[in-house]
């Protein structure tokens, strides 16, 4: 795979990777506060160019890093983090089914940008 650097964009809830000055995709998501600090995947994006090159993987193990180094937890909602999680369970703790159902409820509250 080529030399990916993953970047966080906090505000616009992206968190990117970029091969050179390329965008090879990206993770939207959003911050959830209750019932505790979670990071919710809702979409994760590559580009065609860079299919198959382990971009989506290197997100969602750099989106779980992220959430562990701010003492967050992560709710999946986006199918593809859900299944790497499912495949990475030392890497990615399973969020609580109350946890899921709260960002569930406030992606439905709050669908714009999504």
């Amino acid at each position: 795979m080529s030399d990916v650097q993953i970047r966080d964009d906090r505000a616009t809830g992206r968190l990117e990777a970029f091969v050179g000055d390329e965008l090879a995709g990206h993770i939207q998501y959003f911050v959830l506060d209750s019932p505790r600090r979670a990071l919710v995947p809702v979409h994760t994006i590559v580009e065609p160019a860079h299919e198959g090159q382990g971009v989506a993987g290197s997100l969602a193990r750099e989106f779980y890093g992220i959430a562990a180094r701010a003492d967050a937890v992560v709710a999946p909602l986006c199918p593809y983090v859900a299944k790497w999680a499912e495949r990475h369970p030392d890497e990615a703790p399973a969020a609580s089914p109350e946890l899921l159902r709260a960002a569930k409820d406030w992606l439905v509250a709050h669908p714009e940008g999504f």
